[in-house]
């Protein structure tokens, strides 16, 4: 009986050993793939980077402050530009329509802030001297607070935007015959 139950332990033991290789050799596969895509995406640099000199955007090109806001595009889709600066996000209110695809281009003319819109998948970082780019489609009318949700100075408590969500047809009336719309006073 102790013979059989010896080959008996000797398989088992064997059984087990082959297991704990399979599970060590899958985590070492894990863990290199990890470590792989990590360092591919720190080396590999993004596809859309779009770079702006964060000391003349107010005074030449897209994010001038005529330039800030919603607008209509010639395919019906909806841009919107914003700066974050200390301690504001410029404009505070923003206007968009709804059911209507929207893409929102962003930068920071002095810190790096955070743009977040509550209730809704739009989060992203304003770095200076990058445009960060947001697609999104907000389905019903609605507000929703912006907070800056990176920190940026002694002020930051005190930054907040709102995007503010219109029926569409509401929005076009309001925009017909005006370049940019913000619902900012």
């Amino acid at each position: 009986m102790t013979d059989v139950h010896d080959q008996g332990a000797a398989v088992a033991e064997r059984v087990e050993r082959r297991w704990a290789a399979v599970a060590v050799l899958i985590i070492v596969f894990l863990a290199g793939m990890a470590a792989f895509a990590g360092i591919h995406q720190a080396t590999m640099p993004q596809t859309t980077v779009e770079t702006i000199d964060p000391t003349t955007i107010h005074l030449q090109g897209e994010f001038v402050e005529s330039n800030l806001g919603s607008a209509v595009g010639e395919d019906g889709s909806v841009t919107v530009r914003a700066i974050g600066q200390q301690y504001s996000f410029s404009p505070p209110c923003i206007l968009v329509p709804a059911g209507t695809p929207i893409t929102i281009r962003a930068t920071s003319a002095d810190v790096v802030h955070g743009l977040l819109v509550q209730g809704t998948n739009i989060n992203t970082m304003l770095v200076p001297g990058y445009v960060s780019v947001q697609k999104a489609t907000f389905a019903q009318p609605g507000e929703h607070l912006m907070p800056c949700q990176e920190f940026c100075s002694v002020g930051h408590e005190g930054m907040w935007g709102k995007v503010k969500v219109v029926d569409k047809q509401q929005f076009l009336s309001e925009i017909a015959g005006k370049r940019r719309l913000s619902c900012a006073p």
